[in-house]
């Protein structure tokens, strides 16, 4: 059973906290700027109204979350300090005298009761609207961009597995007979995957042919986990704990394994939309329902600011409400914008013979277009070299191949939406507007290094969101405060 949050129930020493929480405490300002009964709102359902022990008020249980975020500690220290911070008993609303809960309950209200919650979007959109209530935000732009968490399991080879499970296979046997380790195969210390597969497989068949062993339990579960392992080998070569976790990659030299956050920030640095992934997914998709979300979260959207990432051709085609193309802030990708080809290898343009001149001199002898337009690629036109040239030529080291029965040189065409993006590029609205985008990096660093971000603290998809939810609320809720001062 389950009544609505508890007020500070009458207690003689209720005057503390005027004397010792002043004005000016982060705790009592949240307090004063956020009505919290929309949880009691939301979780009502999960709770039964008439039958059962009272529970612990859902309003106060989401307050030990918040507090846990606001100052990165485990169940047990947020509890703990509660029975002696004067700031946490005021902002969770107990009397100075009252019982506080047992740290395993926290556990048990988010596996049981935000179960099935859509508490990031929840979060999101009460902030945002406090800000706007608050006349906070007042731009039409949004920043976008991504920021990677790494999974609490870190990811281990195959090999590493394999070579840990044998291990608890030979210890067993060992445990049992001494004189096993004899007859054991060599193992494969330095080997590769193969080779310690082929080890498993010989060891699985040592076991195998002493059934007086493979009836004893200690050995017949570490075989039989063994087994298991070896299978799943030809299938992944990566295991982890946390099975919505995926590799991703920052750069091309550099992974993670865990998942991403997709951000959408007001340049008065306010997260009015996020979504979690997992590592592997793209930036560039997720834009068009960052900004679905931004707009149902009341916000005026007509500039979106990001990297190349976001450039892609359907990025470019997103309109607003009134039919209106967005404006998008994110240069094009380098491939496009000025081709793929080094400086040393291209070819220079004759504008009055409309063909390309080799770096040799001679001039294409005709041209082609390829593709169709506007079916999936850019088309692209073909200039065709007269190859006898090329086969004489002193400069055609890298340039021809010997034996090749042709020469071309192939130049992309650019849509009609890529040429107009570029112009954009060099527009002073443009250049004005790429100056915004440090302030999201700021963010990203903020929800790492000080709320750990960086790293899940649980395992699964639902509960990064849970701990997105938690952090971005509290950043959102610190800047409103410090706007508003």
């Amino acid at each position: 059973m389950v009544a609505q949050q508890q007020q500070i129930q009458p207690s003689p020493y209720s005057g503390l906290y005027d004397l010792i929480v002043p004005q000016d405490n982060l705790l009592r300002k949240i307090n004063d700027l956020v009505d919290f009964t929309f949880i009691y709102e939301e979780l009502a359902s999960k709770y039964c109204t008439t039958n059962g022990r009272r529970a612990e008020s859902p309003v106060r249980m989401f307050k030990y979350l918040l507090l846990k975020t606001i100052y990165t500690v485990s169940d047990v220290d947020v509890v703990e300090r509660s029975r002696y911070d004067m700031s946490f008993k005021y902002f969770l609303d107990l009397s100075p005298e009252e019982a506080l809960i047992n740290p395993s309950s926290l556990t048990k209200f988010r596996k049981l009761r935000l179960k099935d919650t859509d508490l990031l979007n929840l979060l999101i959109s009460k902030t945002v609207a406090i800000a706007l209530e608050k006349g906070i935000i007042k731009s039409h732009s949004l920043i976008v961009d991504a920021t990677h968490s790494l999974s609490r399991s870190n990811p281990q080879s195959a090999l590493e597995v394999l070579r840990e499970r044998s291990r608890l296979l030979r210890k067993a046997l060992c445990s049992i007979d001494e004189d096993i380790k004899g007859r054991m195969p060599e193992q494969n210390d330095s080997g590769g995957l193969e080779e310690q597969l082929a080890y498993c497989r010989r060891l699985e068949k040592l076991v195998e042919a002493d059934q007086a062993l493979c009836v004893i339990p200690a050995v017949r579960e570490k075989l039989n986990l063994l087994r298991e392992t070896v299978e799943d080998t030809h299938e992944s070569h990566t295991l982890s704990k946390d099975t919505d976790a995926r590799m991703g990659h920052k750069s091309a030299d550099s992974s993670f394994f865990g998942y991403k956050t997709h951000l959408a920030m007001t340049e008065e640095r306010i997260i009015a939309a996020a979504l979690v992934t997992s590592g592997e997914k793209g930036d560039g998709p997720q834009l068009p329902k960052l900004v679905e979300i931004s707009r149902a979260n009341g916000l005026q959207v007509d500039t979106v600011i990001g990297d190349a990432a976001y450039s892609g051709k359907e990025n470019l085609k997103l309109q607003d409400k009134e039919g209106r193309s967005l404006k998008l802030v994110a240069r094009l990708n380098p491939v496009i914008s000025q081709g793929s080809r080094k400086e040393e290898a291209r070819f220079e343009y004759n504008k009055d013979a409309a063909m390309f001149v080799c770096p040799a001199g001679h001039m294409a002898m005709r041209k082609a277009r390829q593709g169709k337009k506007n079916r999936g690629k850019n088309q692209a036109t073909i200039y065709y070299f007269d190859v006898q040239k090329c086969r004489s030529c002193p400069l055609q080291e890298g340039c021809y191949k010997p034996g090749a029965k042709s020469k071309t040189y192939a130049v992309t065409i650019k849509s009609p939406i890529h040429v107009e993006q570029q112009a954009f590029q060099q527009t002073a609205y443009f250049k004005e507007k790429t100056r915004e985008r440090y302030k999201i990096e700021a963010k990203n660093s903020e929800l790492k290094n000080v709320h750990g971000y960086g790293r899940a603290i649980s395992y699964g998809i639902t509960s990064m969101q849970l701990q997105g939810a938690l952090a971005i609320f509290t950043v959102n809720l610190k800047r409103i405060l410090k706007l508003s001062a």
